[in-house]
């Protein structure tokens, strides 16, 4: 797993001592909903203003409607509330 030595939410480099203890600040890790995990950075600073993840750009779903691939964002809210009802079946 790549993991770069700055933080994530301002940027500002993390000092990683030789023994490898991090100096300014922590070590985060997230499970995401696909069972990964994402690992990140956060100086001092900013762990302790926010101890939660920013600066992350959420993603956009799309789905086939009639014929054409359309953001699931744009729909109305009874199709957004269709796609939520939906089921996933695995075929073994």
């Amino acid at each position: 797993m790549d993991i770069q030595n700055v933080c994530h939410d301002c940027g500002g480099k993390i000092i990683i001592s030789e023994n490898s203890n991090i100096v300014n600040g922590q070590l985060l890790k997230y499970a995401l909903p696909d069972g990964k995990e994402k690992m990140v950075f956060k100086c001092n600073e900013c762990f302790k203003e926010n101890k939660s993840l920013k600066n992350y750009q959420e993603t956009e779903v799309y789905s086939r409607v009639v014929g054409y691939l359309r953001p699931v964002s744009q729909w109305n809210e009874g199709k957004q509330q269709e796609f939520k009802d939906r089921k996933e079946f695995k075929i073994s």
